[in-house]
């Protein structure tokens, strides 16, 4: 396997300032309302529950929205991505809206040797994450470790159905890997997943899917208690063009009978 970190990275780096330039991820708003919180946070507010006095971190943060986000709703949030790019506009957005965040520069796979065992009442990893990564055994894992006894991990995902399309193609298609695989999915795309003229110069990526099943043994296996899990067909993004309606709330569905596919799923677990 090549070095997919060193190339994800290099990709990551590029975008964080795009990202954090665009209307999508909406810095001028959290600057300007103290109350605002992203869509993606939004759209679990009441799964989240009261998060008042947690500790809290968010695993691939990436520019800290979704991390503020949950910060504002009371928990005490330290952010983790190995982006530095990203986590210097992360530190900047929570300084302006005079936020205490930790964040710390690491792979996820790492995130126990930075943080320490047993240290969160909550884990909370936001969409778009798990395909990063090529074992989503070695990830539940480090989130088993990374929580106290009784703590929370809570993830909004892609559904691994929703991977397997392909985006390009003018029906819909599954073209991708619905079970992981061990070599990565190789894609060359300039453009990124937000309305921007900017173009990536470093536009490799690796990425992996992980089928649903995997998933939720790999959290059982590691010692966690499924406690939610429910499946949604929306996802905050055009996922796959020309075949998506979006709502007031930002997520985008299938325009002709959405029921047919599983976009994204939340689930929530607890450590024993």
């Amino acid at each position: 396997m090549s070095d997919y970190v060193e190339i994800n990275k290099a990709n990551w780096n590029e975008r964080a300032g795009v990202h954090a330039a665009s209307s999508g991820y909406a810095f001028d708003r959290f600057l300007s309302d103290p109350g605002h919180l992203s869509s993606v946070v939004r759209f679990d507010r009441e799964r989240l529950g009261d998060l008042t006095g947690l500790r809290g971190v968010h695993l691939q943060c990436h520019i800290g929205t979704d991390t503020l986000s949950l910060a504002r709703l009371g928990a005490r949030m330290s952010g983790l991505d190995f982006s530095s790019a990203a986590l210097a506009e992360a530190r900047r957005l929570a300084t302006g809206a005079d936020a205490e965040i930790d964040y710390r520069e690491s792979e996820v796979y790492d995130a126990v040797d930075v943080f320490g065992a047993g240290t969160f009442d909550l884990v909370y990893t936001g969409i778009g994450a798990l395909c990063w990564l090529p074992r989503v055994d070695r990830w539940a894992r480090v989130v088993a470790d990374l929580l106290r006894p009784g703590g929370r991990l809570f993830i909004r995902e892609g559904h691994p159905m929703l991977w397997a399309f392909d985006e390009e193609a003018e029906a819909l298609t599954v073209r991708y890997p619905y079970f992981e695989h061990a070599e990565p999915l190789v894609f060359d795309e300039p453009e990124t997943y937000i309305e921007t003229d900017a173009k990536i110069t470093n536009s490799i990526t690796h990425s992996w899917n992980h089928s649903l099943g995997e998933i939720v043994t790999a959290l059982l296996d590691a010692g966690l208690r499924l406690t939610h899990f429910v499946e949604h067909d929306s996802v905050p993004w055009q996922a796959l063009p020309g075949h998506m309606t979006v709502d007031d709330e930002g997520e985008w569905r299938l325009s002709v009978a959405p029921e047919r596919l599983a976009a994204t799923y939340t689930i929530q677990a607890v450590k024993a």
